[in-house]
């Protein structure tokens, strides 16, 4: 899917756990539904690889969620996701002389469960599904699933802080065990240090730093590490095989608010330590390479209801 833009789900969930916990003291409020709209799309320059040749890609991706208090502590949410991320190669030397894949698609699916213990501690658990297969290939051939689950502590009106621990399957690979730490820190009353939410929320841990220059200008700066593997189809080099697409994006978000429900933002920046692997169905490697550095640039949108 998008990975620059995409509301990866349980960056985004988690996010908003984190942010519920902090702006209630620890408290679940009675409130109605609250539901968001995202969207975007983004263009990434050519991108050389070290077996030879270019590479560049378009990406979209629409997104939407919802969450609500329950009872008495309970918060619910869910979320689901769609996007697509076009490739293009230069076949003639790129990949090894391969032309791996083109147009992968992505839909994910996920729900947040939210206890909040006391003034200071709340807990959570968001288990997912993911599907993530080029076009041609069946999606179910592209499931994979995970579940993140943990605490945080509301040290403060400004710092909350939560560890937790994610486990994650993968298409023809182990299973993934790793610690998460999120941070809702305000630093002053326009600067905050945050993981887990915001655009480029998408497949892996990140950090951003936000600046709230007016009541209708906001920026962030921040990078993350994002690994997506995906199902390929019969008629390509490696039929039923597995794609992977491994990079740090560093990013820089300017977000323009249209009254309090509506944002639109440009997001750019550029992506390093890119790297693909081709494996075929058996899971034996077929090509490898790494990406030079590359730009990317798009647009978000945000509406929430």
């Amino acid at each position: 899917m998008v990975r620059y833009l995409s509301i990866s789900l349980l960056p985004c969930l988690l996010g908003v756990q984190l942010a519920a916990a902090a702006e209630s003291g620890g408290r679940a409020t009675n409130d109605d539904w609250r539901w968001t709209l995202q969207a975007g799309g983004v263009y990434q320059a050519e991108s050389s690889l070290d077996s030879g040749g270019d590479m560049s890609a378009t990406r979209f991706f629409v997104s939407g969620g919802g969450a609500k208090v329950l009872a008495g502590r309970w918060r619910l949410g869910a979320s689901v996701g769609y996007g697509e991320d076009n490739y293009d190669f230069s076949v003639s030397s790129g990949f090894g002389g391969l032309d791996p894949w083109d147009r992968v698609r992505e839909f994910r699916a996920g729900v947040s469960m939210q206890y909040f213990a006391n003034e200071q501690w709340t807990l959570y658990a968001i288990p997912s599904l993911r599907f993530n297969a080029e076009s041609g290939a069946s999606m179910d051939d592209g499931s994979n699933g995970g579940l993140l689950a943990g605490a945080s502590y509301r040290f403060s009106d400004t710092l909350t802080i939560g560890p937790g621990l994610g486990v994650f399957t993968e298409i023809e690979d182990s299973t993934s065990f790793f610690p998460i730490l999120l941070i809702d820190w305000k630093i002053t009353d326009t600067l905050s240090l945050e993981t887990g939410r915001g655009f480029a929320a998408s497949r892996g841990p990140g950090l951003q730093l936000r600046w709230r220059y007016s009541p209708t200008w906001q920026f962030a700066f921040g990078g993350r590490y994002e690994k997506t593997r995906f199902r390929l189809d019969d008629k390509g080099v490696a039929p039923g095989g597995v794609g992977q697409d491994k990079a740090i994006p560093l990013f820089a978000l300017a977000e323009y608010a249209v009254g309090q429900d509506l944002k639109l933002g440009l997001i750019g920046g550029v992506e390093v330590g890119g790297e693909m692997r081709l494996e075929d169905d058996s899971g034996k490697l077929v090509s490898r390479s790494d990406l030079s550095e590359a730009g990317f640039l798009g647009a978000t949108f945000e509406a929430k209801f």
